[in-house]
């Protein structure tokens, strides 16, 4: 069980800690950047969010994708295999009905956090190379049946008003380029403007879930390709849009980064049986996979040099 955990009544993830103690990357050089370029800079600290082009090679992502159709006991050429009861309950509601896939530890998932190219995105976020990496699952996201409506929704995984110095990150596992699949919609305006904007609500507002009335306009459709990267900072709207097409799936593995906290041997010794046990975060958002089948089907998965310190099994 993981100690301290911070994330047993709200969003985000428990695998890494709610808020660094360092704060995020505020200028940036040429010199300094690895995978971003400046115009990739100015548009990150505008926006909330920035696209890393082809963060894994695109083969990559689609073997993910096909084992995560396995895994979900689903057929992509039969759309009357897609839609199952949920396996286990989820006390945030909001995520029910949005194809989260409940596997965390698997080899394909590891392959893809220790990709040299997703890492060298974080460290530019960052500005630091000692990182650990979430343990965090996927999302085969299906077209709306009639009769079983999601409107989508728009949330912080984290209170805006605490300033949260951490990030967010999805990897596209399949072209999610049509506006009207599912995948990341976000508000950058909100993201520039909380500090004017929240003026202008009432008190008792919810702090995770903004009303987003009159800003529907603002929202951001952000299509991206197969193996490309899409990170966010924390402050910024987002959520998972409705997926209005006719027969394509958004198909998605989370990935975030942090600096690690090797001082905190309790979550380091947490982060470590995760990945040898193949066993899932403790939280609001993650009911895990009560199949087990991680344990029962799969190996354990294999790390390299970079992928063992992005877990803590080795420190920096």
């Amino acid at each position: 069980m993981i100690s301290d955990n911070h994330h047993k009544d709200i969003p985000g993830n428990p695998s890494t800690p709610k808020s660094s103690d360092s704060n995020l990357r505020q200028t940036a050089t040429p010199e300094t950047l690895r995978v971003l370029s400046m115009e990739d800079w100015k548009f990150w600290k505008h926006n909330g969010y920035v696209i890393i082009k082809q963060a894994v090679p695109r083969d990559q992502a689609q073997r993910t994708a096909e084992f995560l159709w396995e895994f979900d006991e689903k057929d992509p050429k039969n759309p009357e295999t897609w839609y199952t009861s949920a396996r286990a309950a989820i006390q945030m509601k909001e995520l029910a009905g949005t194809g989260m896939v409940e596997v965390y530890n698997n080899q394909h998932l590891w392959n893809n956090r220790q990709t040299q190219r997703v890492y060298d995105a974080f460290v530019d976020i960052w500005g630091t190379e000692k990182l650990w990496v979430t343990i965090d699952r996927a999302n085969l996201n299906f077209p709306i049946r009639p009769g079983h409506g999601y409107k989508g929704f728009i949330h912080w995984d984290y209170d805006p008003e605490t300033k949260p110095q951490n990030v967010q990150g999805v990897l596209a596992l399949a072209d999610q380029i049509d506006p009207e699949m599912g995948g990341f919609q976000c508000i950058p305006w909100l993201f520039r403007n909380y500090d004017t904007w929240k003026l202008s609500q009432p008190e008792d507002r919810d702090y995770f879930q903004p009303d987003v009335t009159g800003l529907e306009d603002e929202i951001v459709k952000v299509p991206l390709e197969a193996g490309d990267l899409l990170i966010s900072h924390s402050s910024e709207p987002h959520g998972i849009r409705p997926n209005n097409s006719v027969d394509k799936v958004r198909i998605a593995q989370y990935i975030s980064m942090m600096p690690a906290q090797e001082d905190d041997e309790t979550l380091r010794a947490w982060r470590i049986k995760s990945w040898k046990d193949r066993i899932a975060p403790e939280g609001y958002a993650f009911p895990g996979d009560p199949r087990n089948w991680e344990q029962t089907k799969y190996d354990r998965a294999e790390l390299s040099d970079l992928g063992k310190k992005l877990l803590g099994l080795e420190k920096w």
